[in-house]
């Protein structure tokens, strides 16, 4: 067994560690857990791990298998160890997951039935080839979604699952799903070709059925070590745990607190029990931030004490104190952004640069009440890991819908409606009725209004095709007496477009279909429809101006790894964040992956945090009265200043006895102007009572807001319900 190597006193100069780095870096001899905190310096010690194995001689470079999560970490731990160790670095195994399971693949592919030079499938050939085997058996796109088919197929493949094990699991055989994957996987053969997910799932077979290509590089690791180890799925760590059995010395970096991606397939559970995986494991925490405030760490180690699957620890500094949390409620979103407006500009004359600061948001559709402030003011801004609200596709659609409507001439608008949702008119329709209106040279419109009298087109395309006129004229009359947000709320139902993302099982069709009502709440602002596009015409045309310095707007999954000097974190309300959502599908699980995502907003922030809730907001042309989210209830006081808003409130030493009181006290405090809210009814149920629901059986009322119930159920742990479907037990 290799003996642990402490650093000498040059080494550790020149790598500049902590006590506890230290530690990891140079702990050799054994399986190894390293805890490492937000912003406590992981990457440097998966790197200085690294070049200490290489300096001291304990393997050669093609004897360490270094794996990621992202392109990126590979890469800035490549360069990284060129600085460090130059050449010695040369022949080590470091990339993703995926990489390094494509290079086994390719080399041993032929167990596969594969040859070495396979096609890798984007997302897109995927559906692209479930949609041609769902044509091929006769099953209808509407009966059973491609995007439905391939989540499932690649949900069994994060379990690392075969098609074969799936065939035989799943009712013997006889589940349409399991045979669709068992054709998937036969197509993929036929064609030469991987998915993602086989790039894991095949190496994993490949162990598992060839033992002697297993000992080659079970024996050739000696160490192995792993970032990011909270996010591995199933397949990935059955993959490590077989190569680790040749006596690696296994190393994993990681933080359970920050393991937020559940609904992608990665299990928390994987680093909770890796001390039960490796006995003799040795765990060393990092704690010491280097990036945040006291107050900021203290706020986020407080809040995630709440949690309970969790290994524990708690971040320190020895940076300068800093300002306190700012933390305010608003009467509505509108007001929210307006107020951190305000602040931007404020810091920006401070001298903070707008590159240092971001907005944090829970759902997508925050950020048009956003963009639409900051194109009032001027502020630049961009939004990372996503489109602009009106560049998204769902929201184009939408457009399209209303420019054919306040434009029949609009071909560019009609051609990109006319099949969405699908109605029967094909690619060689448009085709034709292109080729016919530039001979023509008339609109689409014109010349669809003229070819459906004739017998140019087939009968039921020509019956669609005459549908769709009879909808857009009348959607025309109606425009005449109806907002711009009644006339988009019908066409969007009329048209069927609500319909078709409602029947999408993919994971972003449920922010989609948000997307769509904020779009409806944003056509409020305005008197006619024609307003409302011109005023969308120019905020693409703003868009596209360039600027050195901008404000950064992303969703809390997208901030993760990064950090900057001032952060907002928006929305912070019942009903948004904790996201119901994940408390409806996942419980108490849910509940705990939101508070670790609500952990991972706040340590993104370096210098000033402010964390702003709205009393109100606008949902599908509806207002929705909103509590402050629990996680503000679960913020240290001495972390914290109250910013004084139009809503006041005040700390509830006891949820339960006084959620409803604080309710009242929002609605009392807001301005008289928006007097047309509704105020809570009374509550149908008191908290603490016994209740029992059809679905979830028996349960205990935690929280009482009128018809909107929260119970903690016997089997099903924490739910929002209706209180129209409880009866008391």
């Amino acid at each position: 067994m290799l003996q642990n190597i402490p650093l000498s006193q040059n080494e550790n100069d020149y790598l500049r560690l902590n006590q506890e780095q230290l530690e990891a870096v140079g702990y050799l001899s054994g399986p190894l857990l390293v805890l490492s905190g937000a912003g406590t310096g992981k990457t440097r010690v998966l790197t200085s791990r690294i070049a200490h194995i290489l300096n001291q001689r304990a393997a050669f470079a093609s004897q360490i298998l270094a794996v990621t999560f992202t392109n990126k970490a590979a890469n800035e731990m490549r360069e990284r160890l060129g600085s460090m160790v130059g050449p010695y670095a040369q022949g080590l195994w470091l990339g993703t997951f995926h990489s390094i399971g494509a290079k086994i693949l390719r080399i041993h592919a032929e167990k596969l039935d594969l040859t070495p030079q396979f096609t890798i499938l984007d997302s897109d050939d995927q559906l692209r080839l479930i949609k041609q085997i769902l044509k091929t058996k006769g099953i209808d796109e509407k009966q059973l979604a491609s995007r439905l088919v391939l989540s499932v197929i690649q949900r069994w493949k994060d379990r690392g699952l075969t098609s074969a094990q799936v065939a035989k699991q799943e009712s013997g055989g006889s589940d349409p799903l399991a045979q669709l994957y068992v054709e998937y996987q036969s197509e993929l053969k036929r064609l030469n070709a991987v998915d993602f997910g086989d790039l894991i799932l095949h190496v994993l077979t490949l162990f598992q059925e060839n033992l002697d290509v297993l000992s080659r590089y079970a024996n050739q690791f000696k160490f192995i070590l792993v970032d990011e180890y909270q996010d591995t799925n199933i397949a990935q760590y059955l993959w490590l745990r077989l190569l680790s059995q040749g006596g690696a010395n296994m190393c994993c970096v990681g933080d359970d607190d920050q393991s937020i991606y559940g609904w992608r397939g990665a299990e928390v559970g994987n680093i909770l029990k890796f001390e039960r995986d490796f006995p003799d494991a040795k765990v060393v925490r990092l704690e010491q931030n280097y990036r945040s405030t006291p107050h900021i760490l203290g706020l986020a180690s407080h809040l995630i004490a709440s949690n309970k699957d969790r290994l524990g620890k708690t971040l320190w500094t020895q940076n300068d104190g800093g300002d306190k949390v700012y933390v305010s409620g608003h009467w509505d979103g509108g007001e929210e952004a307006r107020y951190i407006s305000d602040e931007i500009e404020a810091c920006q004359r401070n001298g903070v640069s707008l590159n240092n600061m971001a907005i944090l948001i829970r759902a997508g559709f925050q950020t048009r009440e956003f963009e639409e402030c900051f194109l009032k003011l001027g502020i630049p801004y961009k939004v990372i890991g996503g489109l602009r609200f009106y560049e998204r596709q769902e929201i184009r659609d939408a457009l399209a819908y209303l420019r054919l409507v306040a434009q029949s001439n609009d071909s560019l608008a009609f051609e990109r409606v006319i099949n969405v949702p699908k109605r029967g008119i094909g690619a060689t329709s448009v085709q034709l009725l292109q080729t016919t209106a530039r001979h023509a040279n008339l609109s689409l419109m014109e010349i669809a209004k003229r070819i459906v009298e004739t017998d140019e087109l087939k009968g039921a395309t020509r019956h669609a095709l005459r549908a769709f006129i009879a909808q857009v004229e009348q959607w025309q009359v109606l425009a005449q007496d109806l907002n711009p947000s009644q006339l988009a709320e019908i066409i969007l139902q009329e048209s069927g477009y609500i319909r078709m993302w409602d029947e999408d099982t993919s994971p972003d069709a449920p922010g989609r279909i948000e997307n769509l009502k904020e779009f409806v709440t944003a056509l409020q602002e305005f008197s006619s429809l024609t307003e409302f596009l011109e005023h969308v015409s120019l905020v693409m045309e703003n868009n596209t101006a360039i600027h050195e310095e901008m404000v950064s707007i992303m969703t809390l999954h997208s901030a993760k790894g990064l950090e900057f000097d001032t952060v907002f974190l928006a929305g912070w309300e019942e009903g948004l964040f904790p996201h119901p959502r994940a408390l409806d599908e996942k419980g108490s699980q849910g509940l705990e992956e939101e508070r670790r995502l609500a952990y991972v907003g706040i340590t993104r922030a370096k210098k000033r945090l402010y964390i702003t809730f709205a009393a109100n907001r606008r949902v599908h042309n509806l207002w929705q009265s909103n509590l402050p989210s629990r996680f503000i209830e679960e913020l240290k006081e001495e972390h914290i200043e109250r910013v004084q808003t139009s809503v006041s409130w005040g700390k509830r030493d006891n949820r339960s006895a006084s959620t409803f009181a604080m309710g009242r006290q929002f609605f009392q405090s807001a301005p008289k102007s928006a007097a047309e809210i509704e105020y809570f009814d009374e509550p149908a149920f008191i908290e603490g009572q016994r209740v029992f629901h059809q679905k979830f059986g028996y349960g205990i009322v935690s929280i009482s807001m009128g018809e909107h119930v929260t119970v903690i159920f016997d089997h099903a742990g924490e739910k929002k319900v209706l209180a129209s479907y409880l009866e008391k037990a």
